[in-house]
């Protein structure tokens, strides 16, 4: 899952009340399997560690297993018993996972649980946890550096000898990881059809919760004035933020405003024309004003499924997105928004003069995010774990 908006939280912790820490369901049942839940690694916030905060409220006596683990960035899992890998020792490990690339498969087998079943949020490592239980696997995406190289141009550069070298190896580990699960989930159509490609599985289709709030708080960001388009995610190479920099300066009578942090901030800010904002990482309370006050959201990335459009919708905002991926589930053309078919800046300009011409019904364009419920999304999930316990009984 690619980036989220849970990534831009602040320097100082997001907003978080009493009513973020009660689970989203009453306690389970007597009799109910005992469950663990396993993620990748807690090292920065996304997507996927948005939907592993949502599985701890959905089953708030799991221990969560991870390989790396930064408390202070994850206030809402004070109270959950977060557990490591070996590789948690290494302070390097903890604020860049990245580096660590080779070393996750062994971190991961060194996880060893004790549970009647295991629910894996996995985007390339998770899968792999040592247990006798069965595992179930909320798949965000197969490892994109593994089988979708082309699009994480970024990350091969900047680890091109993880890449070349230990790819081979990798992927046994990782198709070995897949086959010793009992059942797949998948986040979109799309994820579903790259997990059945790459591994031959198919995959049920559960989209992720959406757990930003739309009626908190709000925090206007200084030195930004209402009106502008907003994009937010990670700045990585796949999500083609640079793109739409560059759309935007063919696009002097609007403002661009982008949310996020990542290897490619100096450039972006070395190419951005007077109206582009980088504000960097931002709280939730500022995170809110800026949904709210901008006229709509733009993302040209390859998402696996995309939550900010979602996130914007809740604002009843509309959005220029890529037409590839997870936004083919969650895009009602013409009612939430306008595609473009390539990542190029010519098709994004022309999306975003569509966007901001178009008329758009704010109460449609809610309507549209109220599928994304986290309560749904618990429900679903421990009917999924109690039936994966018992089909293995």
């Amino acid at each position: 899952m690619s980036d989220v908006a849970e990534m831009t939280g602040g320097d100082s912790p997001p907003r978080w009340t009493d009513a973020d820490a009660r689970p989203v369901t009453p306690p389970r049942a007597k009799g109910s399997p005992a469950v663990a839940l396993v993620h990748d690694y807690l090292s920065e916030r996304g997507g996927a560690e948005r939907v592993a905060i949502s599985l701890t409220r959905a089953f708030p006596n799991a221990p969560l297993y991870t390989s790396v683990y930064m408390p202070e960035h994850f206030p809402e899992l004070a109270q959950v018993d977060v557990r490591t890998s070996p590789l948690d020792r290494f302070g390097l490990a903890r604020r860049n996972h990245r580096i660590g690339l080779p070393l996750l498969p062994f971190a991961m087998r060194a996880l060893h649980i004790d549970a009647d079943v295991v629910i894996c949020s996995s985007s390339g490592w998770a899968h792999g946890a040592h247990t006798e239980a069965p595992k179930l696997v909320y798949c965000h995406n197969p490892a994109r550096w593994l089988y979708q190289r082309h699009e994480y141009a970024e990350t091969r550069k900047r680890y091109w000898l993880a890449s070349a070298v230990f790819n081979p190896p990798l992927r046994l580990w990782d198709q070995r990881a897949a086959r010793s699960c009992d059942r797949y989930l998948a986040n979109s159509s799309s994820v579903a059809r790259r997990i059945q490609r790459v591994y031959g599985i198919e995959a049920d289709v559960v989209p992720p919760p959406t757990t930003f709030c739309a009626e908190g708080t709000q925090a206007p960001v200084p030195g930004i004035q209402p009106g502008y388009v907003i994009a937010v995610s990670r700045l990585l190479g796949y999500k083609n933020i640079t793109a739409v920099v560059d759309a935007f300066a063919r696009l002097p009578d609007q403002r661009l405003v982008v949310v996020g942090e990542g290897p490619l901030h100096s450039e972006l800010a070395t190419r951005s024309t007077t109206n582009v904002t980088l504000t960097g990482r931002v709280s939730d309370d500022e995170l809110r004003w800026l949904y709210a006050n901008s006229v709509g959201l733009v993302s040209a990335a390859y998402e696996d499924f995309g939550l900010t459009p979602v996130e914007a919708a809740m604002f009843g905002k509309p959005a220029a997105l890529l037409r590839a991926g997870g936004f083919l589930d969650t895009m009602v053309e013409g009612i939430t928004g306008v595609f473009f078919d390539r990542p190029e800046k010519h098709q994004i300009e022309d999306a975003i003069r569509l966007l901001v011409s178009e008329r758009w019904s704010t109460r449609a364009i809610q309507k549209s995010a109220e599928r994304y419920s986290e309560r749904g999304f618990a429900h679903r999930l421990q009917a999924l774990a109690d039936d994966t316990a018992h089909r293995r009984r």
